[in-house]
């Protein structure tokens, strides 16, 4: 019975629980975000390309 507490008290794993619900939101969030995030760094890349022409 003392192996069973002392297995259901023990915290080493929530650093990996939490690790991995913050990897499924970003996930997640990118997933919806998808179309927005492609249009953004496409606009970014077209300036670095039009301003480096400048140079």
């Amino acid at each position: 019975m003392t192996q069973l507490k002392t297995l259901w008290l023990d915290e080493e794993g929530i650093g990996t629980v939490e690790i991995i619900l913050i990897l499924v939101v970003l996930i997640g969030l990118v997933l919806i975000f998808k179309k927005q995030l492609t249009n953004l760094v496409n606009d970014i890349f077209k300036t670095i390309t039009t301003e480096s022409k400048k140079v």
